[in-house]
This record gives C-alpha cells, sequence and structure tokens, in this order.
C-alpha cells in the first residue's frame, strides 16, 4: 500500500524531458508518448528509487508494548489477601494469534518476549512488589493459559480494542478465567494507529491481571490442598 508521503513524492517529481521521437513507438499513440515521457529521466527514477526504500524500511517496522509497570490498585488488592509465598510457572498461548498490523509490520512484546510471557512477567512482578512471591520454596505456584487474544487497530475506522482470555491455574486443582475488552483511540495512518495499538498492550494486561486478583475466586487459588 502507497503511503501519504510516498505518492507525494511522486506527484512532485518532475521528470526530464526526453526526445518524443525517441520515446514514442511504431505504431503507437500520444497516450504511448505520453507515458514514456511520464516515466523516463534520471532524477524522477531515483526519486522512485528513494520511495521504493523508503517502502520497503516501513514494512520492516516492528511494533512494541512498554514494559510492564506495577499498578497501585492490583498492589493494594495482593496486600489484603494475606497469603505469601506464591510462584508463578509457565503460561501458554493461544492456539491462534495474528501480529501483524494493518500491513505495516508485527506487534511484538519487549526483549524478545512472546505475548504469554508478557502476562506471565506481569503477575509475577505485581506478586513482587506485594511481597508474596516466593520461587524457592512457594506453598503454591500459579500457571496460566491465554485462551483467547486478539486485536484491531480499526475498530470503528480510528479506533481500537484488545480482547484478552486469561485461565490462571493453581497447583492445588482450583483455576479462574476472566477476560478483558480494552478499547482505545488508534488512529488513521497505519504508523500511528499500530504504535498505539502496541502501546495499549500494556494498561490492557493490567486490567486484566486486576481482574483476577480482586476476583472473589482468586483466593481459593492460593488455598493449600490438605
Amino acid at each position: 500500500m502507497w503511503s501519504a508521503s510516498a505518492l507525494w513524492v511522486i506527484l512532485a517529481a518532475k521528470p526530464s524531458p526526453v526526445d518524443p521521437s525517441t520515446a514514442r513507438p511504431a505504431g503507437g499513440g500520444r497516450v504511448f508518448q505520453s507515458l514514456a515521457l511520464f516515466i523516463t529521466g534520471e532524477p524522477y527514477m531515483k526519486k522512485i528509487a528513494v520511495v521504493l526504500a523508503m517502502m520497503s524500511l516501513s514494512a520492516c517496522s516492528t511494533f512494541t508494548p512498554p514494559r510492564y509497570s506495577i499498578s497501585a490498585d492490583t498492589n493494594v488488592a495482593l496486600k489484603s489477601i494475606g497469603i505469601g509465598n506464591i510462584n508463578v510457572g509457565p503460561f501458554t498461548g493461544p492456539s491462534t494469534f495474528d501480529r501483524a498490523c494493518r500491513g505495516a509490520g508485527p506487534i511484538a512484546p519487549p526483549d524478545n518476549m512472546s505475548f504469554e510471557a508478557y502476562i506471565q512477567k506481569a503477575l509475577a512482578d505485581e506478586l513482587k512488589v506485594a511481597g508474596l512471591f516466593d520461587d524457592k520454596t512457594p506453598k503454591i505456584t500459579l500457571t496460566g493459559s491465554l485462551e483467547t487474544l486478539s486485536f484491531s487497530s480499526s475498530r470503528g475506522l480510528t479506533g481500537g480494542q484488545w480482547d484478552i482470555g486469561l485461565r490462571l491455574k493453581s497447583s492445588n486443582g482450583k483455576s479462574l478465567f476472566v477476560t478483558e475488552h480494552y478499547e482505545f483511540e488508534s488512529g488513521f495512518i497505519a504508523d500511528t494507529a499500530c504504535k498505539q495499538t502496541a502501546e495499549a498492550y500494556f494498561p490492557a494486561v493490567q486490567n486484566v491481571i486486576g481482574k483476577a486478583i480482586r476476583n472473589p475466586d482468586f483466593k481459593a487459588l492460593l488455598a493449600q490442598s490438605e
């Protein structure tokens, strides 16, 4: 897809004049002659090469969410639980997920993490800051699976959304399922919209982690098996 800047360069370009007698093919008419005059000329071709190079670079863009940071509300909720020695094990990803955004490039979490590892680390970080994390002598280990994960950068043309379905599983055999539908403003231009979409993954994850921890059934995940 041509970008607005690429089209502007092409339309603003002025081809060098050439000899019509050499540009006009045998048996051709004015249409062929005009086309030949338009696409020939060294300065014009150099501009085309620059445009194609810029488009190639743009197609390789990767849009990255920010690193996770703690939610104050979730921190308060965790401290009120009063149960510690919790470890966080591996999370699994969804069966299908398309990370491509409008043909401008993929969305990829920071530090070469997967989307599920981003959520796993988010939960572990929340527990660490609340003083409840213990990976040495844990009494309970929480694992998780992303059962659904999808995004749109063009909801209502200039809006976007993330949809996350997260199942937390406890080593005591119990589980909890929560969902998050997070809407945000993306934009009309692809690069801007994809950047906004990537950045929106962070608050969407904050929300789904917060929903899980504030769920009345979360405390049951932390109960030790008898």
